[in-house]
């Protein structure tokens, strides 16, 4: 049965919310816990349909694990892995599931992946992870649809990588772990997600340095080095972009607690620009506000230190409704304005031209039965219906809640009057602040 958000705009959402763990991190350091022989424990694990996936992922190698939604914890004892290959039937699923290559050739030697297929945003190829692991020493054959990938040993040395790709710098830390000698990964990705791990290997025995730079460096220790830890995951930082834009969006004020705001410096500094107040509350937290109709800006998503590019389709439904003309340009992938048409829907006026984006702003947005294509354009709609007048209908809820927890109940506890409800009966499934009229 699909279920839909019914959302009901024009309330300027006030008041506190808190920004659960990283889902681009805590799925990486959920793979990286096969690499101990023991348990490992990590905590501010959000409840997504995603992690759910790589729990599954883990377990069909034979890791188990305990996953407490109270506590927002996952022990994952690794001590017997009893398969080398992840599943297409999961793997295609989640692309982030590729990243399990690295850590079974670190364990085990020997993996055999499912290749992870397309992708809904634009083509995401896996050269550099498979380049990577041959110049670590591995034997690799693509067929029938899995990558099969096999080493006696793995010995260290330097990587370049052509553009700094996230999942390939990550599947080739955790390769490393385990080979003899020193690895050197250059132009490698720079993202928080990337620092989270590096620290999470280090913290079960690992030697990981230079995360965060444009050069890794990962000594190889011995398997019997590694140990059972606990570790806390980073906060999700695109989360709380898309929080601090739903509140600078319908003119509110709120506290957005548990961030880390030097992940969020380039987005800040383009909302500050945009005509938003931005406060440090805390050391963790953050007092975004808005007042006036938001001016347009340029913007072009680049990696990590640059805008990120899940972060796109959010600014570009500030836009929709600010002062003057914005221009996007998406330079990392090329299927990314998948939302244009539904913010269109909505009476926005963009003009696409291959990778750009024109965005003339409009008085204001009105309601639409709209479709979530993707993760972050999906979440996008939610904004725009927030901001739009009338009822707008959000449907193919399944791709926000790969990365959303409790996305609805959030919005809610600002006063942004949202409801989740089943399709075939229009049941009322998670409660929102509607009052009846609204349903």
């Amino acid at each position: 049965m699909a279920e839909k958000f019914k959302i009901q705009g024009g309330e300027p959402l006030k008041g506190e919310v808190s920004i659960g763990g990283a889902k681009n991190a805590v799925l990486k350091l959920l793979a990286a816990t096969i690499l101990v022989k023991g348990s490992t424990k990590i905590y501010n694990v959000p409840h997504l349909t995603d992690v759910d996936i790589m729990l599954n992922v883990l377990s069909d190698l034979g890791a188990k694990f305990v996953y407490d939604k109270v506590e927002k914890s996952v022990v994952v004892d690794a001590s017997n892995i009893t398969s080398i290959t992840a599943k297409y039937e999961l793997v295609s699923k989640m692309r982030a599931s590729f990243i399990i290559l690295g850590a079974l050739m670190s364990r085990c030697r020997e993996a055999i992946v499912a290749l992870p297929g397309g992708c809904a945003i634009g083509e995401r190829r896996v050269d550099f992870h498979i380049k990577g692991l041959e110049a670590l020493g591995a034997k690799i054959k693509i067929e029938n649809g899995y990558v099969h990938a096999k080493a006696s040993k793995l010995v260290g040395t330097d990587i370049y990588l052509d553009i700094p790709s996230v999942g390939a710098t990550e599947n080739l830390m955790l390769a490393a772990v385990l080979a003899e000698g020193s690895t050197r990964i250059q132009n490698a990705a720079q993202e928080p997600e990337i620092v989270d791990l590096a620290n999470f290997l280090n913290t079960i025995g690992a030697d990981v340095s230079g995360a965060g730079t444009s050069e890794i460096v990962i000594n190889g220790v011995k398997a019997e080095n590694l140990h059972s830890a606990e570790y806390t995951t980073i906060p999700d930082r695109i989360e709380a972009g898309t929080f601090m834009a739903a509140v600078v969006a319908t003119r509110g004020k709120a506290v957005i607690r548990n961030v880390y705001p030097a992940h969020l410096t380039f987005f800040n500094d383009k909302l500050i620009k945009m005509g938003a107040s931005i406060k440090l509350a805390e050391p963790t937290a953050i007092e975004v506000s808005c007042k006036n109709r938001l001016n347009s800006i340029n913007f072009v998503t680049q990696p990590y230190p640059g805008f990120p590019t899940d972060l796109q389709a959010i600014a570009m439904t500030l836009l929709t409704t600010s002062n003057g003309v914005g221009i996007i340009t998406e330079s990392l992938y090329e299927n990314r304005f998948m939302q244009v048409p539904d913010l269109r829907r909505m009476g926005a006026d963009i003009h696409q031209d291959r990778n750009h984006a024109i965005v003339k702003g409009v008085k204001h947005l009105t309601g639409a039965t709209v479709a979530a294509s993707d993760l972050r354009a999906g979440a996008a709609l939610v904004i725009a219906g927030l901001m739009a007048s009338g009822e707008t209908i959000v449907e193919k809820l399944h791709h926000i809640d790969r990365g959303y927890e409790e996305f609805e109940k959030k919005i809610s506890q600002l006063g942004g009057k949202i409801i989740r409800y089943d399709d075939e009966n229009e049941n009322l499934i998670t409660k929102g602040v509607f009052n009846e009229s609204c349903l």
